[in-house]
């Protein structure tokens, strides 16, 4: 018998989506494309990250949705897939510069809690 996973409350989609933007590195990749298309050894020279690791976070990026990629002869150019995706981050932006203080010295979301 085949058992069914249940659908996905929105509370839980939505925290999916925020795992994608959750990744320092993932990050990088997306403030990286906020400014247009880029290749991958063009993110890798903007994020300074090695080419394997971007790959990989571009191949996550894409299978979430955030990012789209089109093939230009032997290259492949990468962007973000919506432009509320750079909205997003900009909003982000804008918080953070009223909530900076409180988030630097949050002591629940630290790198060793999230690895738990």
């Amino acid at each position: 018998m085949l058992s069914r996973t249940p659908p996905l409350q929105p509370a839980d989609l939505k925290a999916k989506l925020f795992r994608g933007f959750a990744d320092p590195s993932r990050l990088r990749v997306l403030e990286a494309l906020r400014a247009g298309p880029l290749t991958v050894s063009a993110i890798v020279d903007a994020t300074g990250l090695s080419q394997p690791n971007v790959s990989n976070h571009l191949s996550c990026l894409h299978d979430c949705g955030l990012v789209a990629r089109e093939q230009q002869g032997r290259f492949v150019s990468y962007q973000l897939s919506d432009p509320r995706v750079a909205e997003l981050m900009t909003l982000v932006d804008t918080l953070l510069a009223d909530v900076a203080h409180g988030v630097y010295a949050c002591t629940r979301y630290s790198r060793a809690t999230e690895e738990q």
